[in-house]
């Protein structure tokens, strides 16, 4: 009899697969019922493991014994029973191995989770807090983006008392319309207190309600209401800040009652349309932009001394055309005139500083960027958008290392900053840190997101999964600019990836799009350096960082740009070799002056 017959009549077959049916049915029940009783992560694991080691057991029992009307009686054969055996002897090794080398957690250099001797996570420091989103209660529920502004300008102000550890907002923000327990947050947040609270705006009429609660176990601790009109609202915000600074039992950092917020504008009104304006330009997509701009004009014009309405509006604009549209060059002059304003009446704003300098990165002027984000940077070293904006120009220019000491310093401060982990994603890519990419994208927790999406491809193109990685590629292009259509960006992939035929079809829709600000991209990675650099440096984009950062990859299309001899007259004419020669080289490349003073090696 052969060894499949000999299997069914013991019904090995049936045995196996009910065995499987209600082993997954367990493991399914374990993981919901035991996170909701606080088991820790390895308790599951243990239980899989366990699970996993029943299968052979039970084929095993079931080869060696036959149930018969007379009861379970021990099957003479031996036949087959050597294979049998040997073949669940390698089911028990195979699960060993998965609980000891499968997991992420015992992978050496997997980023993703602690290494074997990693130290257990620490308690979270007792004046770590996270300030989260407060709700709406105005009787219309109209004020959302004004109680977002609400919620950022307290936590500015408690991030200004030194002996207080504030997560920035994209992390808090996060967690804004979703039913999470307290306990996960400060866990995932590294927080012992979280500050939740409410606004209600009605006419001139302000309530702001704060609320401290404990992460350990989601206790209340402390509680607050704030009234007054909107002409009190700096006094209000000062009088919260204090208290919850008094309850963490932290000294402010003056020591002698200093402001921690500062009278920013004398019209009530204007300073509203700031802070509503603040939480749409955070936003950037959609029409969030343009009404910002809308709104900070209105702000402007109510108050002209408004020097935060003024920085805030040349952000804005120095983003418009890469997420709306229009036209740059007018977009550029709007936010270089309004930063200038904010520098005439307050010449220690950082945040018109940084638009300044990501002006001037955006227009080509890589020398010239570097002193007014070194400006931004002293006057604010936690400064968000200084911090982001400065990685982008670091790692445009190639500064691989230099630029994730930054994100490592911004993300440390905003754990869950969507932006940041994208960067960072990118340059552990670059870096040849695949593990570290993937776990980017697993703490961006949007696998949908354009930003999961692009890194995701350069996961899916590495291992040959093409199918996936076009996808992934046209969603990625579509959700940063590109104005091609899906079915055309995902031949493009195809054309990077899958031979000469689909090469030229690709090169044939780039030839079609050639205005698209990310058609010399789609050049450079499609293997023709010449005509990206010469597409790129006549074309009126703005994109430096969607550019130029694709000049640092470990794929070999980058490898070849970076190695092209037409590279050295365009970095020269660009203006990079003038800022290698200043401010550092590279990581891939060095100067080579026995071959000229502008001279320089890529690998």
């Amino acid at each position: 009899m052969s060894l499949i017959a000999e299997l069914q009549r013991r019904k090995v077959f049936k045995v196996g697969a009910a065995y499987l049916v209600v082993a997954w049915l367990a493991v399914q029940a374990a993981s919901i019922g035991f996170p909701a009783f606080d088991a820790p992560p390895w308790v599951l694991r243990v239980f899989i493991l366990i699970a996993l080691l029943g299968f052979p057991v039970a084929l095993v029992m079931a080869w060696v014994f036959d149930i018969t009307p007379e009861g379970v009686k021990l099957d003479a054969s031996t036949s087959g029973s050597k294979r049998v055996f040997a073949s669940c002897a390698m089911l028990i090794v195979l699960a060993v191995g998965w609980y000891f080398y499968g997991q992420p957690s015992f992978r050496r250099g997997d980023a993703a989770t602690p290494s074997q001797t990693a130290a257990p996570i620490p308690a979270a420091a007792q004046n770590s807090l996270a300030v989260m989103a407060f709700d709406d209660l105005s009787p219309a529920h109209d004020q959302g983006y004004f109680s977002d502004g609400m919620s950022e300008e307290i936590l500015n102000a408690l991030a200004r008392v030194k002996e207080l550890k504030v997560i920035g907002r994209s992390s808090s923000f996060q967690y804004k319309g979703k039913n999470v327990d307290a306990r996960q947050i400060g866990h995932a947040l590294g927080v012992a207190h979280l500050l939740e609270g409410s606004v209600r705006r009605q006419g001139d009429q302000l309530r702001i309600t704060a609320t401290l609660v404990q992460t350990t176990d989601g206790e209340q601790e402390w509680s607050k209401a704030y009234d007054g009109k909107l002409v009190d609202v700096f006094d209000l915000q000062e009088s919260c800040a204090r208290d919850i600074a008094a309850e963490l039992k932290v000294a402010l950092a003056s020591g002698s009652g200093g402001r921690l917020v500062a009278k920013a504008s004398d019209s009530p009104q204007a300073y509203a349309l700031f802070v509503e304006a603040q939480t749409l330009v955070n936003r950037r997509v959609g029409d969030s932009l343009p009404r910002a701009i809308a709104l900070l004009q209105q702000a402007t014009a109510l108050d002209p001394n408004f020097a935060r309405a003024w920085s805030k509006l040349a952000v804005a604009y120095a983003v418009l055309a890469q997420y709306v549209g229009g036209d740059w060059q007018a977009n550029w002059k709007a936010s270089d005139a309004a930063a200038q304003r904010a520098l005439a009446l307050d010449p220690n704003d950082a945040e018109a500083y940084t638009a300044l300098s990501y002006n001037l990165f955006s227009q080509r002027h890589y020398v010239a960027m570097v002193e007014p984000m070194q400006h931004a940077l002293q006057n604010d070293p936690d400064n968000s958008a200084a911090n982001y904006w400065a990685a982008n120009e670091l790692a445009a220019l190639g500064r691989t290392a230099d630029t994730e000491k930054r994100l490592d310093t911004m993300l440390r401060n905003d754990p869950a900053n969507v932006l940041a982990l994208f960067y960072q994603g990118f340059i552990r890519w670059r870096a040849g840190d695949p593990a570290g990419l993937l776990e980017m994208v697993r703490r961006i927790g949007d696998n949908d997101s354009p930003f999961a999406q692009f890194l995701l491809y350069f996961h899916s193109e590495s291992i040959g999964d093409h199918d996936h990685g076009a996808k992934q590629y046209a969603i990625a292009q579509r959700g940063l600019g590109a104005q091609l259509t899906s079915s055309e960006l995902e031949a493009i992939y195809r054309g990077i990836n899958q031979g000469e035929t689909q090469r030229q079809t690709a090169l044939k829709i780039v030839a079609a799009h050639a205005g698209d600000d990310w058609a010399p991209s789609f050049l450079l990675q499609l293997g023709e350096p010449a005509r990206s650099f010469a597409a790129f440096e006549q074309g009126k984009s703005g994109l430096s960082d969607g550019y130029l950062n694709y000049l640092w990859n470990p794929e070999p299309w980058s490898r070849k740009a970076r190695q092209d001899p037409s590279f050295q007259g365009f970095a020269k004419r660009m203006g990079m070799v003038d800022y290698w020669k200043r401010y550092g080289w590279p990581d891939l490349c060095k100067p080579t002056p026995a071959a000229g003073p502008d001279a320089f090696a890529c690998r």
